[in-house]
C-alpha cells in the first residue's frame, strides 16, 4: 500500500506557476514534478481562482473582523472571570 505525498502550499504555487506560464507542456512539467498532468491543472486553476484575492481588501476586512470579535470576546471572559474570583471571595470560598 502506498502511503500519498502531501505537499507544501509553496511547492503548490511553484508547480502552478510554471504551468500558467505555459512555456512548456503539462507532461513536461509532470515529469519534471513528479506529478499527474491533472493534478497540475487543478493547481493552476485553484491558483487562477485565488489570485484576486491578493489584489481584494475582503480578506484583510474579514481579518480585521475577527480580530475585533476575539478582542471583545478575551474582554468579556476577563470580566467574568474578575467576577468570578470576587464572587469566589465574598462567599468565602478558598482555592
Amino acid at each position: 500500500m502506498t502511503t500519498r505525498r502531501k505537499h507544501t502550499a509553496s511547492f503548490k504555487a511553484q508547480v502552478a506557476l510554471e504551468a500558467l506560464k505555459e512555456q512548456k507542456t503539462l507532461s513536461e512539467i509532470s515529469s519534471e514534478f513528479q506529478l499527474h498532468p491533472t493534478q497540475i491543472r487543478r493547481y493552476r486553476d485553484q491558483l487562477k481562482d485565488g489570485m484576486e484575492l491578493v489584489f481584494s481588501n475582503q480578506q484583510a476586512k474579514e481579518l480585521q473582523t475577527k480580530n475585533e470579535l476575539i478582542d471583545r470576546l478575551y474582554c468579556q471572559i476577563g470580566k467574568l472571570n474578575t467576577e468570578y474570583e470576587w464572587l469566589k471571595k465574598k462567599l468565602g470560598f478558598a482555592d
